[in-house]
């Protein structure tokens, strides 16, 4: 799994969640657990991950969304 974006907004990484499984990818949302527990201090960002060999695909949708 590779890291491809950091966030700390839910309703963004739901969005972005969701536009990469419409693409047909398996993105994964990282330390969201973390970051709820934390607070809203911002402290722990949550990371959105995909697999080593969708990365490339992942970062095409993003940028083409503008979201990267």
């Amino acid at each position: 799994m590779v890291s491809i974006l950091t966030s700390n907004n839910q309703v963004r990484l739901s969005f972005l969640m969701a536009l990469l499984r419409d693409a047909g990818l398996s993105p994964v949302l990282l330390d969201a657990h973390m970051a709820t527990m934390e607070g809203s201090a911002g402290a722990i960002l949550c990371r959105l991950a995909v697999p080593n060999h969708e990365v490339q695909r992942a970062q095409r949708v993003l940028r083409e969304a503008d979201e990267l």
